[in-house]
């Protein structure tokens, strides 16, 4: 299981609101607004559709030709791309739907060594999983059940963060063959900390739904639909993943 959980470890490294905040300034803290054709929230989910079915088909292909060269290509490429992106923004029309089809074959790789080590079932509720967490969250920022206010934010940020840090921590130690007691393993621990994880993963989409509103708001130039798209797409993958982890383990306790 050390080299499956080695190449499953996956989180969500776009710090999306600062990068909303620093939109509209440029090197040298020169102002920029677009001024005839801003960033819209239809506009942004309308690309975050089309980067959902990049990644559903070469997903489709790595899961039915899983290679380790798919994984390793798909996460690697996928995250030098999404850095790249938050430093250079204007290059998100571009980049984003590449980073799309990299994570595709990342997530259809790892779906097929789930499927091959608990069944082609726990895919089918995993996906189900998800997507009723997306429109749940969904529902529930619509509805002002949860206020997306900046302390919220920052605390959402902190422990995405403190979670990442312990993932890259995990892969530290894994080389050396060690690996964090109670992280993704079986027991009410176990499964608690993985909880925790998809909790945090799924008020992420809070702050996801959120930057599409506030980007808009801030007249935003049209490439930062593309932007947020592929921030709510980083937060879709990193829940998918969880929601697999969990599973698997609810799996092997039966």
């Amino acid at each position: 299981m050390a080299f499956f959980d080695r190449f499953t470890k996956s989180s969500n490294p776009l710090l999306k609101e600062e990068a909303i905040a620093k939109t509209n300034t440029l090197d040298g803290g020169i102002t920029q607004r677009a001024e005839t054709d801003p960033m819209t929230v239809s506009g942004a989910v309308n690309k975050s559709l089309i980067m959902g079915a990049l990644l559903l088909i070469t997903s489709l292909y790595s899961f039915a030709n899983p290679s380790p060269l798919f994984l390793w290509g798909g996460a690697i490429g996928g995250l030098v791309l999404v850095l790249v992106m938050s430093f250079k923004r204007h290059l998100s029309p571009t980049l984003a739907p590449i980073y799309a089809l990299l994570e595709g074959l990342f997530v259809g790789s790892v779906t097929a060594m789930y499927a091959a080590g608990f069944g082609a079932g726990i895919v089918f509720q995993a996906v189900l999983l998800t997507m009723a967490l997306l429109f749940m969250m969904l529902f529930v920022y619509k509805a002002g059940l949860i206020k997306v206010t900046q302390k919220f934010r920052t605390g959402i940020l902190m422990a995405t963060g403190g979670i990442f840090l312990v993932y890259l921590i995990n892969i530290g130690l894994s080389f050396f063959g060690i690996n964090m007691p109670f992280l993704h393993e079986g027991g009410m621990i176990g499964i608690g900390i993985s909880l925790f994880i998809i909790g945090i993963a799924t008020l992420n989409l809070l702050l996801d739904f959120d930057s599409f509103e506030r980007a808009a708001a801030m007249r935003a130039p049209k490439y930062m639909e593309w932007f947020c798209a592929m921030g709510l797409i980083v937060t879709l993958v990193w829940l998918y993943i969880e929601v697999l982890r969990l599973l698997a383990i609810l799996s092997s306790s039966d």
